[in-house]
């Protein structure tokens, strides 16, 4: 998606937080913002 490799990991290795949809970093265990536990990846769609 990105042209560069670097560029792709800083957008796409997130984790988001499913209560208040704020970007967390990917190791991750709770919410920076309001400290729910329940992470997920972020989606990566891929194009061909």
């Amino acid at each position: 998606m990105a042209r560069f490799e670097e560029a792709e990991k800083r957008l796409l290795d997130v984790r988001i937080c499913m209560k208040c949809n704020a970007r967390n970093g990917l190791m991750a265990t709770s919410c920076r913002k309001c400290s729910y536990k329940g992470l997920r990846l972020k989606n990566k769609v891929r194009r061909i």
